[in-house]
């Protein structure tokens, strides 16, 4: 492949109204030594720092808080190195697709498995949301080869309202704690019951979305 073929980019999220003009707001006051490599570095650092902080919360539920920071510094960099290279007209299409989404897989898994080492999630969840966050992110990346559109919202929801999601569980984990269920099957927590959840639809909205595509290519190609 010569060259990164045109693509539709799709980012219908729930908090998209909010998120854009400030995104936009935030390129415009970029100073001038800031880049768009600097900012995929603050990504990095964010997920490193919810990744230790979540271990961490096995010494002191405190460092929720910690971790909660770094989903922002997260969402910071992660969100605002694109808007930026297009803001400037600096954008490197073949660099920037792939410098981007490899970090974006990198601290999906930091954060996922530093969860799992927390005390709050059983690691074997942990890994199993992994697995379904890691699929979704496949099928967007072939959708986008296949037929050019840039999918990274599905039913209103994409990584910034994931995002949100967790610094809200980790305000309740941190004030009202993790109660333990027993069920049929044994004895478990909400907040594994919540991640499993997570992971079940993530599995859930990748299958139906594979088949989905699936289905209309062969469509296109009969």
């Amino acid at each position: 492949m010569t060259e990164i073929k045109p693509h539709k980019r799709i980012n219908d999220i729930l908090l998209g109204p909010l998120e854009r003009p400030a995104l936009q707001w935030l390129a415009g006051h970029m100073p001038a030594w800031v880049n768009p490599d600097t900012l995929t570095g603050v990504g990095i650092v964010g997920a490193v720092m919810v990744f230790l902080s979540y271990w961490l919360s096995n010494y002191e539920p405190a460092f929720l808080w910690l971790a909660s920071l770094g989903f922002v510094i997260n969402w910071f960099g992660d969100s605002l190195d694109g808007t930026l290279a297009r803001y400037r007209k600096i954008e490197r299409p073949k660099y920037g697709f792939f410098v981007d989404h490899t970090v974006d897989a990198f601290s999906e898994v930091l954060v996922v498995i530093g969860l799992g080492l927390s005390p709050y999630v059983k690691f074997e969840i942990a890994c199993l949301a992994l697995i379904g966050y890691l699929l979704l992110s496949v099928l967007v990346y072939v959708r986008t080869y296949v037929d050019g559109v840039f999918k990274i919202s599905y039913g209103k929801l994409g990584p910034t309202e994931v995002r949100a999601l967790l610094i809200i569980i980790n305000t309740l984990l941190f004030f009202v704690g993790n109660p333990a269920l027993t069920l049929p099957f044994g004895k478990t927590s909400v907040f594994d019951l919540v991640i499993g959840g997570v992971a079940m639809l993530l599995l859930t909205i990748f299958t139906y979305s594979a088949v989905q595509q699936a289905r209309e290519l062969a469509k296109l190609e009969e």
